[in-house]
């Protein structure tokens, strides 16, 4: 008998990104030359920066507080929608898609971008409409909960969850990394990333960034 399990035996990573934050796109792409080096399989799934923020919005700088309430529910809405309406599938793609408007050609989390990302990946701009509505804003939620309960509530994004010594969900809180590594780099990160979710009580490594997010 024929085996065709080929595609189950691939390694499970679970990432959680909100659009708008530069640092995840960074480990997204990293994420996608893990896939070509490793045998694994990337699952994507929506976090909310502005859900993770909203109770602590007053101890937020300005800027920041007007970015979150103003700009940041858009993008997510917009993928959740499509998710709910088109499958799991489309997740990823339209991600990459509205990260590339957004960082790389720097058009940021406009309604203009938005509705260019829908049509590069071949969906219906009036998913765009969904930026503004919290019709899905119950499943947005349910998916946020979904990755912050794997990794505590003191991160941001992005979270990823790979299997640990014994196959459970271990969550992490980046890598955070610029630009994002390629080839046998990414093979390595992603080693270490196993090697490390293997050892029971590893938490953290931390320094501080002195680069901001490279998109080339």
């Amino acid at each position: 008998m024929s085996d065709n399990s080929t595609a189950t035996r691939k390694i499970p990573a679970d990432f959680w990104f909100d659009p708008l934050c530069p640092w995840a796109w960074m480990t997204s792409r990293w994420m996608l030359e893990v896939e070509k080096v490793r045998d694994v399989e990337v699952r994507w799934h929506v976090m909310s920066l502005a859900v993770l923020n909203e109770d602590r919005l007053d101890e937020l700088p300005e800027e920041y507080r007007d970015l979150l309430e103003n700009k940041a529910w858009g993008p997510v809405r917009v993928v959740i929608a499509a998710q709910q309406k088109h499958g799991d599938d489309i997740v990823g793609p339209l991600y990459t898609a509205l990260g590339t408007r957004f960082h790389n050609q720097g058009e940021g989390p406009t309604r203009e971008a938005i509705e260019g990302a829908l049509q590069d990946v071949g969906l219906p701009a009036e998913l765009a409409q969904y930026a503004d509505s919290d019709a899905y804003d119950t499943e947005l939620r349910a998916s946020h909960k979904e990755g912050i309960d794997k990794v505590g509530q003191d991160v941001g994004t992005p979270v990823i969850a790979v299997p640990g010594a014994n196959g459970e969900q271990i969550a992490f809180f980046g890598p955070v990394v610029t630009p994002a590594p390629k080839g046998e780099e990414a093979a390595k990160l992603w080693d270490g990333t196993l090697l490390v979710a293997s050892i029971p009580g590893f938490y953290e490594i931390k320094r501080t960034r002195t680069a901001g997010p490279d998109f080339t």
